[in-house]
């Protein structure tokens, strides 16, 4: 059987859910839209597919809203939902709910968004396999039957790293478990000795699932930084002082000292060095489209993984957790690059090479790969995207990372034409925006791709 529509949304985790809602939202005419995505609920994703209570939000209630003309859309919604007066409300603003709450409420938001659209929304629980142009129209594929759309928005999410090293093609479930495997994670056992592979944002999932748990065996945290995700401070602030555009005429080692001193200033003036984040946090995509290639290429070399540690931190109340972990002696961070893997009958034999060359050997129950998230579009492991490189339709993005497409998001082919009726939210634009992947950025993607479509009066085909 086949459909025709206007807007077809491949993908529908938290990225294609806000694109599908402002698609909804922006429709003035009977408009037909289909959010293809297999999973059996909508806006999940990796993110919001987890269901334990301990895994939150990275950025506080009040400042999560998905839609950008309504910054308190968030918090109004769960302040409604558990009844809380308006004299807790400044303490809600303040706290980081559950990330499973958040998928209830842009599920939520959806149904509000379809039932008072003159659009029509279709959610189609199929896996896109090809996409190709058919005359004025694009043909989506999947196993067993095909749709075709006049406009094509890719949504596809995130893909895990896999784990580098020798060896981890012997490793299986139990023995190796994803950090976003969260039942997989929940089932290591208390007294397990555990090594979490890499020290980023999965990785504090996996502990606070562990701690939760009760679990009592030892924990080995290792990367070649051995940086860990720092936290917000307690109260919102923001250094009005930092001169944003004098930044985007310098290089990323003046950058980086700007920033310094900055944070220097703001500290003499009794504001956090969390407040020059903040000051830089509207401007993060403007900042990497100012840099030349070359320093955009120094900065994913020597510099991204400070960045990220100060850009994307944690609740204080996780924070804290660590640390406890750390003064017990129970979690143990290693500066070092893995290298090979021994699945014996009782454990896991490690071996890594420490900064200063020397060897760490460890024995674990349990290897849980919290490298993130894959950047680089061919290792993706992605029917679609594949075939999508191999037809000339896309191309990988700036420096290996993402796909090409322009400032709209629209995908850019083999031959460097832009596509507008075929764009890309998401990490996937991550080579040529850098920051396109927490929310503040994908609402208002969303709302600019949904506005660029429907403000010409979209219909449907004939």
């Amino acid at each position: 059987m086949q459909s025709r529509f206007d807007i077809a949304i491949i993908g529908g985790g938290a990225a294609g859910t806000l694109a599908a809602i402002q698609c909804l939202r922006q429709a003035r005419e009977p408009v037909r839209i289909a959010l293809f995505e297999p999973a059996p609920r909508l806006a999940e994703g990796v993110a919001y597919a987890t269901d334990r209570p301990e895994h939150l939000l990275n950025v506080p209630t009040g400042r999560m809203s998905a839609l950008p003309g309504s910054p308190a859309d968030f918090l109004d919604w769960l302040a409604l939902r558990d009844g809380h007066r308006d004299t807790a409300r400044e303490a809600l603003a303040r706290s980081y709910a559950p990330r499973r709450e958040y998928a209830h409420y842009l599920r939520d938001r959806l149904e509000q968004a379809r039932a008072g659209s003159v659009a029509t929304l279709d959610v189609v629980p199929q896996r896109i396999d090809a996409l190709a142009r058919d005359g004025d129209v694009w043909r989506l594929s999947w196993n067993d039957g095909q749709a075709r759309a006049r406009r094509v928005l890719l949504a596809v999410g995130n893909a895990p790293r896999p784990l580098p090293l020798r060896g981890s093609g012997a490793l299986t479930r139990p023995r190796l478990v994803d950090a976003w495997d969260y039942a997989g994670v929940a089932a290591i056992g208390p007294e397990a000795d555990v090594c979490i592979v890499g020290t980023g944002l999965s990785m504090v999932d996996a502990v606070l699932t562990l701690e939760a748990n009760g679990h009592r065996g030892r924990i080995h945290l290792l990367s070649r930084h051995a940086l860990l995700p720092l936290a917000h401070e307690p109260v919102h602030q923001v250094d009005d002082q930092l001169d944003v555009d004098g930044l985007k005429v310098l290089g990323v080692r003046a950058r980086l000292r700007q920033l310094r001193r900055q944070a220097r200033d703001a500290a003499a003036r009794g504001l956090p060095w969390q407040a020059v984040m903040e000051r830089l946090r509207p401007h993060v995509q403007a900042l990497w489209r100012s840099m030349p290639t070359i320093e955009q290429r120094r900065f994913l070399r020597h510099a991204v993984r400070h960045w990220d540690i100060h850009r994307h931190r944690i609740a204080p109340a996780v924070r804290d957790v660590l640390q406890d972990l750390r003064d017990s002696g129970r979690l143990h961070v290693h500066r070092a690059r893995l290298d090979m893997a021994t699945a014996g009958q009782r454990c896991v034999q490690l071996t890594a090479r420490t900064h200063d060359q020397r060897i760490l050997a460890l024995d674990v129950d349990h290897v849980v790969n919290a490298t993130g998230v894959e950047m680089r579009v061919q290792a993706m492991r992605s029917a679609l995207l594949v075939q999508l490189l191999g037809d000339g339709l896309a191309g990988p993005g700036a420096h290996g990372i993402g796909v090409a497409t322009d400032a709209s998001g629209r995908l850019v082919d083999a031959s460097g034409h832009a596509q507008d009726a075929l764009r890309v939210i998401g990490s996937l634009r991550i080579g040529e925006a850098w920051e396109s992947i927490a929310v503040p950025e994908l609402r208002v993607q969303a709302e600019a791709i949904a506005g660029d479509w429907l403000g010409d009066g979209a219909h449907a085909s004939p």
